[in-house]
């Protein structure tokens, strides 16, 4: 009796392991969550932050609303702009056997400070904004850092190249945030020039949360040291101190301000309106897509009506989508994560071997992925000291330069109008 009864216990454990077997990839299996952490400045870039996210958010409905069968949570981790947060928010994801990826945010500083940490632990990364080159350049060949963005290392003679060929300007000064960030842009602005044969008028520095007596004394400088337009590399706070103060100045201040893209990260155009604009020369760097400028882009036209879907009540039209770049890259980074985990033949459940399995398809993805900004076709490769581009999905041909318009948009040069 005893032995019977045991008999068909264990021939229903046998039939329950059969059944098991036969549920598909996609089933009981597969429907535990995943989550991407948004490592980024949720205090003082919060637009540019929550573009970020919404991209994100919106590239995951394209792809049918989770990764491979995961639904997927997305987890604010605000660093304020700060390296030793930002490892803290590193070391909760490693601590966390669900969390799959991470995304940063506006600030390059945080990433440079704690690149090696990132590659050491095989944390798989996915910058959307920051832009310092040796983010995505580790001494070492352990590459987990992977970067749809403007990269600094081209960015400088990109924007160089713009005020010398199309607005004939010869002597910039550059007025740059003392950060490592700063320090790349002046390195690569400065091979720029000299490439040209040109220097500058100088190198002017400030820090985080100058007021508006230094931004003043600053400018006056630039214009007694007979520039002719200034590079600014900095973010949205200090620019606006910078802009205010040029307003300020009046007719002492006139030159022609080329910007990096870190002034469109926040609330700038909010506070720097239309009508003082029209004071200001004022244009900065971009990237190659603009829901504003390329209205009738089929790919375009169809993200802005999964992004009114997902956010009916924040997006109704590309005016709607502040700090666009956030966005628009985020997008198109959420569509190559989701083509490395269907290379990758799905996620199997050991978080470990699924972040090595999404990188190494990372660098040899089979397939085209329709972007935003183009087409990606490799998008990225096996890292090498030699192959120093390897984790770039972009480069300089997919630059261009813009400008806010009458609405706060973003406009692409050229420009078909004056705002």
């Amino acid at each position: 009796m005893f032995a019977q009864k045991e008999m068909r216990v264990w021939c229903g454990i046998l039939f329950m392991s059969f059944c098991l077997c036969l549920v598909p990839r996609g089933g009981l299996a597969d429907s535990y969550p995943v989550k991407i952490y948004i490592d980024a400045d949720w205090s003082g870039a919060v637009v540019s932050s929550q573009s970020i996210e919404r991209g994100l958010k919106t590239a995951l409905e394209d792809v049918g609303g989770s990764l491979s069968g995961h639904p997927v949570e997305l987890v604010r981790m605000n660093h304020r702009g700060n390296a030793r947060r930002s490892l803290a928010n590193l070391k909760s994801f490693l601590s966390d056997n669900t969390a799959l990826a991470v995304f940063s945010g506006l600030h390059s500083p945080p990433l440079l400070a704690n690149r090696d940490f990132i590659n050491e632990h095989q944390i798989l990364t996915f910058i959307p904004w920051a832009a310092a080159g040796p983010i995505t350049r580790p001494e070492g060949t352990e590459n987990w850092i992977f970067r749809l963005s403007v990269d600094d290392s081209k960015a400088g003679a990109f924007l160089v190249g713009h005020a010398v060929a199309v607005r004939k300007l010869k002597k910039p000064a550059l007025l740059l945030e003392e950060t490592g960030w700063g320090k790349s842009n002046q390195r690569t602005m400065l091979a720029a020039l000299k490439e040209k044969g040109l220097e500058p008028a100088g190198v002017f520095w400030f820090n985080w949360g100058l007021n508006d007596v230094s931004a003043r004394i600053l400018l006056r400088e630039i214009v007694e040291s007979g520039a002719d337009s200034v590079f600014f590399v900095g973010n949205a706070p200090e620019g606006k101190t910078f802009m205010k103060s040029a307003l300020a100045l009046g007719k002492e201040f006139s030159l022609p301000i080329i910007s990096h893209w870190g002034i469109t990260g926040g609330d700038f155009p909010e506070i720097i309106t239309a009508h003082k604009r029209k004071s200001l020369d004022l244009t900065f760097l971009q990237t190659k897509f603009s829901f504003v400028s390329q209205p009738d882009d089929p790919k375009g036209m169809r993200v802005m009506e999964t992004a009114k879907r997902v956010f009916p009540n924040e997006i109704e039209t590309p005016l709607d989508i502040a700090a666009p770049t956030g966005f628009i890259h985020a997008y198109d980074l959420g569509l190559l994560l989701d083509a490395a985990i269907k290379q990758a033949g799905g996620l199997s459940g050991d978080i470990a071997q699924d972040r090595k399995a999404i990188h190494d398809a990372l660098e040899d993805l089979q397939s085209p992925v329709d972007g935003l900004i183009k087409t990606y076709s490799k998008p990225f490769s096996a890292y090498s000291q030699n192959s120093p581009d390897a984790h770039e999905a972009l480069g300089a041909d997919d630059f261009a330069i813009g400008r806010y318009g009458l609405e706060n948009e973003v406009q692409l040069y050229p420009f078909t109008d004056e705002p």
